[in-house]
């Protein structure tokens, strides 16, 4: 039994299109396999309403989404202020609903932890990118930061960790110079991947943010060991009072998009590093491209979370319709050692200059 498990297929008409990476098929499919190795009930969040949204977004941007959202056309300079000029956030109409859907399951899995839960699920959100008055990456509106808002109406102290490939600037910048909430990010190096930022230095006046980039090729090894000291350090000082986890899960080494060369098992070490902490947490999807990765790699983090063991292969009939057989990569494929001299110097900085300045709780 899964508990707090928010999910409706209306959040699968969140679809830019057939030619756009963000492909609603990797989240029905994740579905599916947590229905049949899990026994999973999902529960209909509805849809979040625009005072949701308003909590890290502006009036005049929320606006503008809906207006798009119904086929109106907006002068080309408007839209470009609220980026949706480029091929990454294509306008579509019905896409205000279709995020209000995905916000929905945010806002529910948020209250569930907020009225006392151990653990909420959101897995059809975890978009990361979108600025208070800017769409960016994929994002329309930013739900990991309005479930962290929704979180802090009980805890004082509420802390982001983000295992995505690319950086989760869009909730660091929201809450950039909040002392009370904690930003973490493990990603591929802005110098070589969108969107550019999420350096060592990014710390905010009140040194609760922390970036670990780490270079192009670094293996699953080395990710973890960054992992474990550069993020777990850093929630051990700060000591939230509940954690929104976002499970991007494109650090894999077969994902499109990114350059990191990290296992399924790897990744998974962080989701269960996170678990162990044993604090109040709402898990959310997030960016993975490879539709053959994404849906077994989520499925195996939502039943690492709720301490359910986890099959060594997928059912048959999965198995055999998206060619891939087991929850784990073969050891076959895993490197070893990538980029560990450049990941130990970003340690020591860390380690020496960053944390220790974090207020401590």
């Amino acid at each position: 039994m899964i508990p707090h498990f928010y999910y409706h297929p209306r959040m699968l008409a969140y679809d830019f299109g057939p030619r756009h990476p963000l492909r609603p098929e990797r989240l029905r499919r994740a579905i599916e396999l947590l229905e049949l190795t899990s026994g999973l009930v999902p529960i209909d969040p509805g849809l979040a309403n625009r005072t949701d949204v308003a909590r890290v977004h502006a009036e005049d941007y929320i606006h503008t989404v809906e207006a798009l959202s119904a086929g109106d056309h907006l002068p080309e300079g408007f839209r470009f202020n609220y980026g949706f000029h480029s091929a990454d956030n294509p306008p579509f109409i019905g896409m205000f609903e279709a995020a209000l859907a995905y916000c929905g399951g945010a806002v529910r899995a948020a209250e569930a932890v907020r009225d006392g839960a151990p653990l909420a699920f959101s897995l059809g959100g975890g978009l990361h990118h979108a600025q208070r008055a800017r769409a960016s990456g994929f994002c329309i509106f930013d739900d990991p930061a309005i479930a962290i808002d929704v979180l802090r109406e009980r805890f004082d102290r509420v802390a982001y960790v983000d295992i995505d490939v690319h950086h989760g600037d869009g909730v660091q910048w929201i809450y950039y110079e909040d002392p009370q909430v904690l930003t973490c990010s493990i990603h591929e190096t802005g110098r070589t991947l969108f969107p550019a930022t999420g350096f060592v230095d990014e710390t905010g006046p009140c040194w609760t943010s922390i970036n670990v980039p780490l270079e192009p090729e670094t293996t699953g090894d080395v990710w973890c060991m960054a992992f474990e000291q550069g993020i777990l350090p850093a929630l051990e000082r700060f000591r939230p009072g509940a954690i929104v986890l976002q499970m991007g899960t494109d650090p894999h080494f077969a994902d499109p998009l990114g350059h990191l060369s990290v296992s399924a098992q790897e990744w998974r070490q962080a989701v269960r590093q996170i678990r162990d902490l044993g604090l109040p947490t709402v898990a959310m999807g997030g960016g993975g491209y490879n539709v053959e990765t994404v849906p077994r790699m989520w499925a195996s983090a939502v039943m690492t979370l709720v301490e359910q063991e986890i099959p060594e292969r997928l059912p048959e009939e999965l198995a055999k319709a998206w060619g891939s057989a087991t929850f784990d990569d073969p050891e076959t494929s895993i490197s070893r050692d990538g980029g560990r001299e450049e990941a130990e110097r970003l340690l020591s900085q860390l380690r020496n200059l960053i944390i220790p300045n974090i207020p401590a709780g």
